[in-house]
């Protein structure tokens, strides 16, 4: 009865034909889906519109997404040990996915408890000489919108994605591992990680397509012209997190119904063998009652930071989960400034190849480890090979467009009185132009504009919904009457790389993603088995710490050096208009190389110290 599926005293026999590690798997890989969906997919894309919207710089968005992880090192030595001594893993699972909902739902909040978005339609387009300044006034003591603080709520509703994701992959992975065949565990993790990278391209795919519809969407598109092109376009980024709300709570209930465990896991875990590293510890581990108190917390936790396999292959892990926490909260970003595409295509796009290629590399990862029956030392050879040959492919950074010509940015002033890099010069110092929100436009001398007085242009105008200026002094281009000195939006970029830039993209994906079931596999054969939750707890915790939790607050530290135009607002600088694209894509070549780098050499430590028991002296995994 102990292990009947149901809730209380409610078993009925229809529920039983789920009560098996399928059963598990189709919950867990809903779980890690929606986990994906959320943290990994929506997250990631809403990035640029939450810093339009909100007048967030990069540095502070990449703490929002560091703060998923931050909750995550706070919870997992907690949750892991004490579901190490006899605590039911379904029941942590199921508050695990009430909480991810929870979290989604704060992070919708801020849309709705600000007014209508202001995009700086109120400011004067046109060059108004010897009119008064549009800009806002900052001597009246005003400090801003205060959109900024809205920077905590999101941090709350990621800590709280952070708290449901903690069980998910330390107790998911090793509940799978305690209710299969050894033989078929890699499958299943495989499978689990595979619907954890799915996820992620849904939430690619649909943020994409909801970053397309204007945020505010009762008011409509009352932005007097603006499109998804607009650099100040905000689209409607709140929309996934709702649906994500009632669909992780939906997962909560079936994971309730779950016994701590499932019927004939007694058996599958007196027949494993342990690969667990010499020395690892397992001769204290495996007594019958360790691990049910507290008292031996001390203990655990020595006997993994003694095992040299375990924690090389732990910081091989936390590098690699700083390069792939960085690249998947700015690669929208990455791919959207540096190849000219609005907001929602760039995301799509990134959905495109981040998800095969992650999902098909935990695939392929899992097959692999099936069918070539790979031992603990296999499996850390091939996260070798696999590490050197992505850590060749991170040159795609060397594929890059250049800047779209930038009056007063990348360019310097036509006018040869004025010297150095400035937005303002002779032909456009009387027409009172503002730098508080960017209006770029492109004029007929191939040049890009801040906005239309910046180009010095005094006529204004508009067919089918077409802005077009005239009369623009800051222009010398000899043309037709009839054509427009300049058109509102970014001048389009004539760069063709992007293919290249995203074949190659999606080939690291491949073999970074192939990677995690392997090191998983490692991981847990390397480590006694009544220590393999409490190992992927304190695993994680380095992986977060060292990784994921500085890596996207590094990346955005270093996107942030390379703007060239910033938002100015009357409490300090706002978002970025425009970046260098040389410079960001050196940027993430020096980050990405560094980090693969280090995670290969620490495989290559795993693997040289690695000492498996002898071949006469296997011993039966004990029960816990």
């Amino acid at each position: 009865k102990e292990q009947s599926c149901g809730w209380g005293r409610f078993t009925p026999a229809c529920l039983q034909c789920c009560n098996n590690a399928n059963g598990v798997l189709l919950f867990l890989c809903l779980f890690s889906f929606t986990q994906g969906v959320i943290v990994n997919g929506l997250v990631n894309v809403s990035i640029t519109s939450i810093e339009t919207r909100f007048e967030l710089p990069s540095s502070n968005t990449g703490i929002v997404s560091a703060s998923y992880d931050i909750a995550f090192v706070v919870l997992a030595l907690f949750v892991t040990f004490h579901a190490g001594q006899g605590n039911s893993k379904p029941k942590w699972l199921a508050f695990g996915s009430f909480s991810l909902g929870l979290g989604a739902l704060i992070y919708s909040l801020p849309h709705f408890t600000t007014g209508p978005y202001v995009y700086g339609t109120g400011q004067t387009e046109t060059c108004d000489i010897g009119g008064n300044s549009t800009s806002q006034d900052c001597s009246s003591g005003s400090t801003g919108t205060g959109l900024r603080n809205y920077l905590y709520v999101f941090i709350l509703g990621q800590l709280l994605h952070g708290v449901g994701g903690t069980p998910l992959y330390t107790l998911g992975t090793t509940f799978l591992d305690e209710n299969v065949e050894k033989t078929n565990s890699g499958m299943y993790i495989g499978l689990f990680y595979a619907a954890s990278t799915l996820g992620p391209a849904a939430g690619y795919l649909i943020g994409g397509q909801f970053l397309n519809i204007y945020t505010d969407i009762d008011l409509g598109r009352t932005g007097d012209g603006l499109t998804d092109a607009d650099p100040r376009w905000v689209g409607a980024w709140w929309i996934g997190f709702l649906m994500c709300t009632f669909l992780a709570w939906s997962i909560t209930i079936p994971l309730l119904g779950y016994p701590k465990e499932l019927p004939g896991a007694a058996e599958i875990k007196a027949n494993k063998e342990s690969e667990a590293h010499v020395k690892g510890g397992a001769d204290v581990a495996s007594q019958p009652d360790f691990g049910k108190s507290w008292r031996d917390f001390p203990i655990a936790v020595k006997i993994l930071l003694l095992n040299p396999t375990f924690m090389f292959v732990s910081l091989a892990g936390a590098f690699e989960g700083f390069l792939t926490s960085g690249l998947a909260t700015f690669g929208p970003k990455f791919v959207e400034m540096q190849f000219s595409q609005t907001s929602g295509w760039a995301a799509m796009l990134c959905g495109f190849v981040v998800v095969p290629g992650a999902a098909g590399g935990n695939i392929l990862g899992g097959v692999i480890m099936k069918f070539m029956k790979l031992k603990c030392r296999g499996m850390l050879r091939l996260c070798i090979i696999l590490g050197g040959v992505c850590l060749a492919l991170y040159l795609v950074f060397l594929v890059q467009c250049p800047n779209i010509p930038f009056a007063g940015v990348t360019q310097r002033s036509v006018d040869p009185i004025v010297s150095g890099l400035n937005l303002t010069s002779q032909c456009n110092t009387d027409c009172t132009c503002q730098e508080e929100y960017y209006t770029p436009t492109c004029g007929a001398d191939g040049m890009q504009y801040f906005s239309p007085c910046h180009a010095g242009c005094t006529v204004l105008t508009d067919t089918d919904g077409t802005k077009r200026y005239h009369n623009c002094t800051c222009i010398f281009y000899d043309s037709v009457a009839s054509l427009a000195d300049t058109i509102q939006g970014k001048c389009e970029s004539t760069c063709s790389t992007m293919p290249v830039f995203l074949a190659m993209f999606f080939a690291i994906m491949l073999l970074t993603f192939a990677n995690n079931p392997l090191a998983t596999g490692a991981t847990l054969r390397t480590v006694p088995d009544s220590q393999r939750s409490f190992a992927l707890g304190v695993q994680w915790i380095f992986v977060r710490c060292i990784g994921t939790i500085p890596g996207p607050i590094l990346f955005g530290r270093f996107i942030d050096d390379t703007c060239l135009v910033w938002q100015e607002k009357c409490d300090g600088r706002g978002a970025c208009w425009f970046y260098d694209n040389a410079a960001m894509a050196r940027s993430l070549l020096y980050l990405t190389v560094a980090g693969k780098v280090l995670a290969f050499l620490f495989y290559s430590f795993a693997y040289l110290s690695y000492k498996p028991p002898p071949q006469g002296e296997m011993v039966k995994s004990t029960t816990q």
